[in-house]
């Protein structure tokens, strides 16, 4: 089963694809940021994140797309609605593509794979790259808390059935 996370972002969109084997091994496919330049338009940012996630959706043709839920705080509204066109444009193209959508909070993506639902970004990147064995240098915090919604949804899902 191929599992793409994606951390979705206005200044930087990391995405992470992994294959889980019959046994459950996770294996490292592809990871990334995608990061449209901050003078573009704003409707051209989201075009190139929905292109780029295109291209990875074809070329990996992952099996789900684990999408890091809407989180917002009262002090940051407009942040919170520019991660809603964000996360719009994402929902649409697994509509369009006919991938199965799963939301996770990063609350319980951390606790599932660093045992801490309160881990910060950088404990996460060391975790995931400790347990990939890719080099933390190497891996963007955006990538990795993609890989982390990913192996989350790999695990979880060993679980539930």
């Amino acid at each position: 089963m191929k599992i793409i996370g994606v951390d979705p972002g206005l200044k930087a969109t990391g995405y992470g694809v992994i294959e889980v084997d019959q046994s459950g091994r996770i294996r490292p496919l592809e990871a990334g940021s995608i990061e449209p330049k901050s003078r573009e338009l704003f409707e051209n940012k989201l075009f190139k994140i929905r292109k780029n996630l295109d291209d990875i959706v074809v070329r990996q043709a992952p099996d789900a797309l684990v999408l890091e839920k809407l989180y917002s705080h009262y002090k940051h509204p407009v942040t919170a609605a520019i991660m809603g066109h964000v996360r719009g444009v994402i929902c649409l193209l697994c509509a369009e593509r006919g991938i199965p959508l799963i939301e996770e909070s990063p609350k319980r993506v951390r606790k599932a794979v660093v045992g801490n639902g309160n881990a910060s970004k950088e404990q996460t990147r060391r975790v995931i790259a400790s347990f990939l064995k890719i080099d933390p240098a190497k891996l963007t915090l955006d990538a990795s808390d993609a890989l982390a919604l990913a192996m989350a949804h790999a695990q979880m899902r060993r679980f539930v059935g």
